[in-house]
Order: structure tokens, then sequence, then C-alpha cells
């Protein structure tokens, strides 16, 4: 998927809807400080594996962050989403992910909870929760991409000797979550 990006500029965010800018201020061993801080909500991701296609099921979608780095900003990710629903547990935020992003219904029965971690620590500090799931092409219901506004995510698969190649690609924009992700799989017995 090739995109253009024109007129990429930044501007001044007092409010933001998914993070909201704060000065931090605190005393330190006696010595008064500060941080610069960006809340934000926690999220889940999903190590997706087809059993029948033996193959990776990931997304690649357009960052702008990354942008600013590389000005490219596509990344290569885990199916994933914010816990910005209560009423939702994250198991069941993650099984709507797989649903609206890659096309999968999946159950909640069948993910596994690996781990949580703490992501972007320098500047926000959320908590991702990484899940694992196995799907087969009964689970299929739709072409994913993601809901309004994502419509540009583009659901990818991966051979084995592709996801361990892609480890290592540093031209390829990969999150922290997927390469742990990769590197669970790869080392279970």
């Amino acid at each position: 998927m090739k995109i253009r990006i024109e007129n990429f500029r930044l501007e001044p965010l007092t409010e933001g809807r998914f993070i909201h800018p704060y000065l931090a201020r605190f005393t330190m061993d006696g010595e008064e400080r500060s941080w610069e801080v960006l809340r934000s909500g926690d999220s889940v991701a999903i190590l997706l594996w087809h059993r029948e296609r033996e193959r990776f099921v990931l997304v690649r979608q357009f960052r702008p962050p990354v942008y600013l780095r590389n000005h490219d900003g596509m990344t290569v990710e885990l199916c994933a989403g914010l816990l910005d629903k209560a009423e939702l547990s994250p198991e069941e935020v993650a099984c709507e992910e797989i649903e609206e992003e890659c096309g999968y219904r999946v159950p909640v029965s069948a993910l596994e909870r690996l781990t949580s971690f703490y992501t972007s620590v320098g500047h926000s500090g959320s908590r991702q929760t990484l899940y694992y799931a196995e799907l087969t092409e009964a689970m299929h219901v739709g072409a994913g991409g993601g809901v309004e506004g994502e419509e540009r995510i583009e659901v990818l698969e991966y051979s084995i000797p592709q996801a361990r190649a892609l480890m290592s690609d540093e031209e390829v924009a990969r999150t922290p979550g997927l390469l742990y992700a990769l590197c669970w799989w790869f080392s279970r017995p």
C-alpha cells in the first residue's frame, strides 16, 4: 500500500482526544523536578497465527509520529487497540480489534494472555497487554482494514521465514510489541 502525504505540519495541542499533555512537578530526594508527560490510554495487542496457512497475520498502517522520523510513516504491527470502552474487558476489546482490523471473529476463550508491559515509558507510560490467538479460515468473516477513520489498515501475512527476517529488518518500522511477540513465538518448545 502506497500513500501520499502532503502539507504535514505540527501544531500545539492543548487538549487531545486520545492523549493529554501535562507538566508533572514533583520532589525527588529533596530536589524539585519536572517532566513532560502525555497521559494516554492502555491497550491490547494480539499476535495472530493462521494455522491452516501457517502465516502470521499482521497489519500495516500509517503512523504520523513515525512519519516525523522516517518520512514514510508506515509501520508493521500486531493487531491492536485502545482500552477505551469501559463496558468491555481487555479480552473483548482484543476480539473486537481482531475482527475490525483483520477480519476474523475470534472467541474470547481462544485468546492466550502472554504478558503486559509499559510502552513509551519516557513520555506516557501506557500499559499494553499482549495476547496470542490461532486463526482458522472458518473464523474469517470480513476483509478487515479497520473501522471508519482506519480504512487504510492493510492486513498482511508473513510466513515463518519472512517473520524471522522482519525481526532484524531495520528498514521496516516495527513495534517493540511485535518483536517481543515474535521472540516469544519462536522460543516456544
